[in-house]
């Protein structure tokens, strides 16, 4: 795909040589991010971060990766705190918004809605959660750690297993990833949650499409005992009609030390899209787990600025232009790998 002014609403619009790119620009981005060196080559851009939907990672990662890269950032959080809440239409604040920035970020609760937000934008806008539907830059990054978590261990995006585990009905960050996963080959599929909170049998289909072999349980341990990577979810009690039913299905997945020492390999990698809820009721993935070297959760937020200043970079046009901004860090720095 031609980047430069392009919108990012799915990860369907998407081939396989557009996700090599987007990688091979976040590997470049990696000094940036670590505050080895720092580049100003956005200095004058601004980003508009619209999030009228809880978030706490998708929005500080979309505005500190515009920052890393010398950009500047303005933000609208909440419905309440934006004019929708006396009636504005979508195309309307659309309009608006995108004379005061050079790309927009958006997340809002319904479906179809960043995509329709976008239609009117007069500049590039970045999908940051539509509803229950997709999270495209979210499955990038997961994409992203999954890549070089299975290097470490020689393996690749081609021919490994994954268990994608809990709320796979409205959790949209496996509906991006599964269909990210449908352009790379031999991938095997364990779908474990219960069978009212199931994945969605269109995405199952294109999986199966795509050749990959998909199967389906409501058994946790069974189901990690033979996989490259365990991607747990958190039940999303706020696309739920009441909280009385999404109570119904937390903690029924709970992956914590014993468990894992018991059913899985060793080298599984544990990944979980955050934020986990880690109250005694949920805890699908338990804090008894934060210093297993298997835990891979803080080195995907890690990736998902890589990632995102990946995505401003080619879509401004500046990827090939980010060290001609550069100097060193003059600051004290000292970041801890993860």
């Amino acid at each position: 795909m031609d980047f430069i002014g392009a919108n990012i609403l799915s990860v369907g619009q998407f081939e396989r040589g557009d996700i090599d790119r987007i990688f091979e620009v976040a590997d470049t981005m990696a000094p940036y991010a670590r505050r080895e060196k720092v580049t100003r080559v956005l200095e004058g851009a601004i980003l508009g971060n619209m999030f009228l939907e809880p978030s706490t990672r998708t929005r500080l990662s979309f505005g500190s990766a515009f920052n890393l890269l010398g950009g500047t950032v303005r933000e609208t959080v909440g419905i309440s705190a934006s004019a929708m809440a006396k009636g504005e239409s979508l195309y309307d604040t659309a309009r608006v918004l995108s004379g005061y920035s050079d790309v927009i970020c958006m997340r809002h609760p319904q479906e179809g809605s960043v995509a329709e937000f976008a239609a009117a934008s007069r500049v590039p806008v970045v999908n940051g959660g539509d509803g229950a539907n997709e999270h495209p830059t979210q499955a990038l990054l997961d994409l992203y750690t999954m890549r070089k978590e299975l290097e470490t261990h020689g393996r690749s995006l081609d021919d490994f297993r994954i268990a994608m585990i809990g709320d796979l009905k409205f959790g949209r960050t496996v509906h991006s990833l599964c269909k990210l996963l449908c352009l790379f080959d031999k991938v095997q599929i364990v779908l474990v949650s219960p069978p009212e909170l199931a994945m969605p049998e269109d995405v199952v289909e294109k999986l199966r499409a795509a050749g990959h072999q998909v199967s389906v349980s409501d058994q946790l341990e069974t189901s990690i005992s033979q996989v490259d990577i365990v991607y747990s979810t958190r039940i999303q009690e706020e696309r739920f009609a009441s909280q009385e039913e999404a109570n119904l299905y937390r903690g029924r997945f709970r992956l914590n030390r014993e468990i894992f020492t018991r059913h899985a390999q060793p080298n599984t990698v544990i990944m979980h899209p955050l934020p986990r809820d880690s109250r005694a009721e949920a805890n699908e993935l338990d804090t008894d787990l934060n210093e297993h070297p298997s835990l891979a959760i803080f080195r995907q937020t890690d990736n998902g600025l890589l990632v995102r200043m990946a995505l401003f970079a080619l879509l401004l046009g500046v990827q090939d232009k980010v060290d001609q901004y550069s100097h060193e860090v003059r600051w004290h720095s000292r970041r801890n790998p993860v």
